[in-house]
């Protein structure tokens, strides 16, 4: 890694933490970034979630009062089959070529793009369905789900977002909201505590998967974790001055030209 390198990816990742904070798609910026300082398209999406991790285990204390309220079977049961999707997800991915994985990006990208772009709609629904229903006694309690029945369906649809996740991971955070709304669940708070548990936990063992296999060019993604952090915590303080539309249509620009950049860069790979 060149000096210049060195910068251009602290800035990508300081750039990442900070969008993450305040909107998300960090990964939009740090793994073109990767690629295109010369890292290998798979080790480049597993250094970024290296690099990036650190930072969304810290948000997970701000949603202290509202994962004390869940169900600790649910939480327990989604979270497990989280770890176990993420574990098959990165393995997955480790065990892609690089010219296949370079041939699915653009379409990870694209889906990853869309979610993130249609999220203020899909969050705005949960929203108002938290306004304008009621939970069930037993949700009332303890944030349960309706059935065991109920609990097994999004149990499995949960493990495919998981697996998902430890493969790429874009987009995700939208997908566990929409999955928990189908559960039954209605408080966008707590929804948001327990999204952000499960997404942290398929991360999580992605990353220790990741490194166990030697997949983490150490050197890049030490500088990105810095770059990360300081994005995450100071970065955001200047973002948040920002109106919020700019900063999540800079995001989708950012999604879209990437997206049609590696779907050409595709086509000159097959």
């Amino acid at each position: 890694m060149t000096f210049i390198a060195g910068i251009l990816l602290f800035i990508a990742a300081m750039l990442g933490g900070t969008l993450n904070s305040v909107a998300g798609g960090g990964s939009f910026i740090t793994v073109p970034s990767l690629i295109f300082s010369g890292v290998p398209a798979i080790q480049s999406n597993t250094t970024s979630t290296v690099a990036l991790w650190p930072g969304s285990i810290a948000s997970i204390s701000a949603y202290r009062r509202e994962l004390a309220k869940l169900n600790r079977v649910v939480v327990l049961t989604l979270g497990i089959t989280s770890l176990f999707g993420g574990i098959f997800g990165a393995i997955l991915l480790l065990s892609t070529s690089q010219s296949t994985f370079l041939y699915l990006l653009p379409y990870l990208m694209l889906v990853a793009t869309l979610l993130f772009a249609f999220s203020p709609r899909i969050t705005a629904l949960l929203r108002k369905q938290s306004a304008s229903a009621q939970y069930t006694q037993g949700m009332q309690e303890k944030g349960a789900v309706n059935s065991w029945r109920t609990l097994a369906v999004i149990s499995f649809i949960q493990l495919i977002i998981a697996i998902y996740g430890g493969y790429f991971g874009g987009g995700i955070g939208i997908m566990i909201l929409a999955s928990l709304g189908v559960m039954g669940m209605e408080n966008i708070h707590e929804m948001n505590g327990l999204k952000t548990v499960l997404q942290t936990s398929i991360n999580g063992v992605a990353v220790i998967t990741f490194i166990i296999a030697g997949a983490v060019f150490w050197l890049q993604a030490l500088v990105m974790i810095v770059g990360a952090i300081i994005g995450g915590y100071g970065g955001a303080y200047f973002a948040r001055k920002l109106d919020p539309r700019l900063i999540r249509s800079f995001v989708i620009l950012v999604g879209i030209s990437m997206t049609i950049y590696f779907f050409l860069h595709s086509f000159k790979v097959i």
